[in-house]
């Protein structure tokens, strides 16, 4: 599984045009869809996307919570309700909808986060503050990252 990693900033374009990093597009080669597909976090003032494999496997994931449950009714309507596929254009930009700029408070810069098999997107100055905050929770906490063990038999969601 190709995966999202590093940082990048990029200049967001009076019509809402970002560039998508190179490294972002050729993690996505290869799907059905040449974009990407984002909606709003939940938890930050931010942007979550990926590709359309990744969807698909969100949608399974939903599908094993009870059928009608509130838990199932809510996350379907913040990722699946709440998505906009946005197709890369010739030069690797998208669009971003003003629902989705306004969310995560970008103007003239985005910040895309690799986050392994998804990716966010944030107004870069936002970013580093929780950046910062984030590092000095794990620094106080102590908090450690166990590795898991080859051939565990697939991906975790």
């Amino acid at each position: 599984m190709a995966l999202f990693l590093s940082t990048y900033v990029n200049k967001v374009d009076k019509k809402g045009r970002v560039s998508v990093p190179a490294s972002f597009r050729a993690t996505l080669s290869g799907q059905t869809f040449a974009g990407i597909v984002a909606f709003r976090s939940p938890n930050f003032p931010a942007l979550e996307a990926c590709g359309g494999d990744r969807m698909e496997r969100l949608s399974r994931s939903l599908d094993d919570l009870p059928m009608f449950s509130r838990e199932q009714d809510d996350l379907a309507a913040l990722i699946f309700a709440g998505s906009f596929q946005l197709p890369f254009d010739g030069d690797g930009r998208i669009v971003l909808p003003e629902a989705l700029a306004s969310h995560a408070q970008i103007t003239d810069r985005a910040a895309f986060i690799g986050r392994g098999p998804m990716f966010q997107i944030w107004n870069p100055d936002a970013y580093a503050r929780f950046e910062d905050e984030a590092r000095q929770r794990i620094q106080s906490s102590g908090a450690t990252l166990r590795l898991s063990q080859a051939g565990r038999g697939g991906e975790s969601s």
